[in-house]
C-alpha cells in the first residue's frame, strides 16, 4: 500500500513523503533528484537558500513529466534581502515552472517582526495565482498564534525538525497545529540514527524494526508518519530511496509509537543536561581564569 496523499485545509492534497533537496551539491543535484523521480516521488521539496533551484528544474524537465504530476514545495529565504513577491517569481523562473504548489517562510525570523504584514504578502502570491497554497516553517505556537490572529488564509503546513529526541518539547506545538487543521511536515527525522547513535531510542527502534522485519530508519519514519506528519527526507542511494517509499506499508501500533516517545523523551532530558553541564563548565573555567589573573596581579 503506497503513501496516501494528505489533506490540506484549502482543500488540495499533499503527497504524503517527499524527496528534499537541502545539502545537494549543484553537481550532483540534478542527478539525485531524477533517481528520486524515477524511483517513484513526486513530491520535491527545496528553499531559495539552498541555491540548487536550476538543478532540481532540470530533473523536474528531463523526467518528462507532466507538471500536474509532481508537486513542488519551495520556500522563500529571504536571499538578498528579496520580498516574497520576487524571490517566488525567481524561483518560478530557476525551476522552470508556471507556478508553485507550495510556497513556505522559511523561518519566522525572515519577517522581522512583522509576521503580519509578511504573511498578507503570502495571501497576495496565493491570490495572483503563482503558488497553489502558502504555508510555514519553523514557527512556534506563539509564531503561529500571532499569524491566525490576523490571517484571511490559514497556513496549510509548518514545516519543523521532527524526530524522536524532540518530541516532547515539540508536542504542544502539534497539538495545536491539529486543532487548527495545520499540517505538519517533518525533516531530520532520522537524526537518532544519522547523529545521535547509541541513545535511548536505538533499543525500541531496533526491536520494532525486528519484529517488522524493516529497517531502523523505516521504523523513525513510520514513526513521523504515524504522527500524521509529510515526511521530508533525503538520500543518494537508489535503495534507500526505495525503502522510504516502502514506509507507506509500514503500521506502527500505539505502543510502538509510544516505546519510541518515550525514548525520546529520555534523550531530550539527558540532552538538556549535558546543555546545561556544558554552559556550567564554561563559566567555571571562565571564573578560574578570572580568579587567577586578579591573583596574578596582586
Amino acid at each position: 500500500m503506497p503513501f496516501k496523499d494528505i489533506l490540506l485545509n484549502d482543500g488540495r492534497k499533499i503527497p504524503a513523503i517527499g524527496f528534499g533537496s537541502w545539502k545537494i551539491p549543484k553537481d550532483v543535484c540534478a542527478g539525485q533528484v531524477g533517481q528520486a523521480i524515477d524511483v517513484g516521488f513526486d513530491h520535491l521539496d527545496t528553499a531559495q537558500v539552498y541555491r540548487n533551484d536550476e538543478e532540481v528544474g532540470q530533473a523536474l524537465k528531463e523526467s518528462g513529466l507532466s507538471r500536474k504530476d509532481i508537486w513542488i514545495t519551495t520556500k522563500w529565504s529571504g536571499v538578498d534581502d528579496k520580498d516574497p513577491k520576487t524571490s517566488c517569481e525567481e524561483s518560478l523562473k530557476k525551476l522552470g515552472i508556471e507556478y508553485i504548489d507550495l510556497y513556505l517562510i522559511h523561518h519566522p525570523r525572515l519577517c522581522k517582526g512583522d509576521i503580519e504584514g509578511t504573511w498578507k504578502k503570502m495571501e497576495e502570491l496565493k491570490k495572483s495565482g503563482f503558488v497553489k497554497s502558502i504555508g510555514v516553517s519553523n514557527f512556534t505556537k506563539e509564531d503561529l498564534q500571532e499569524l491566525l490572529s490576523s490571517a484571511s488564509i490559514k497556513p496549510v503546513v509548518n514545516q519543523i525538525l521532527l524526530h524522536p529526541y524532540v518530541i516532547k518539547s515539540t508536542t504542544p506545538l502539534l497539538q495545536y497545529m491539529s486543532s487548527q487543521h495545520i499540517v505538519p511536515e517533518g525533516y531530520s527525522t532520522l537524526i537518532p540514527l544519522t547523529s545521535k547513535p547509541g541513545g535511548p531510542v536505538d533499543k525500541p527502534v531496533e526491536k520494532i524494526a525486528k519484529r517488522l522485519n524493516v529497517k531502523p530508519e523505516q521504523v523513525l519514519l513510520a514513526w513521523s508518519k504515524a504522527k500524521d506528519a509529510v515526511i521530508v527526507t533525503t538520500s543518494s542511494r537508489k535503495e534507500r530511496l526505495e525503502g522510504y517509499l516502502d514506509v507507506g506499508d509500514i503500521v506502527l501500533t500505539k505502543d510502538d509509537v509510544k516505546a519510541i516517545d518515550d525514548a525520546g523523551a529520555k534523550g531530550e532530558l539527558w540532552e538538556g543536561r549535558k546543555q546545561r553541564l556544558a554552559v556550567g563548565a564554561k563559566y567555571v573555567a571562565a571564573a578560574g581564569l578570572l580568579g587567577y589573573l586578579l591573583y596574578t596581579r596582586l
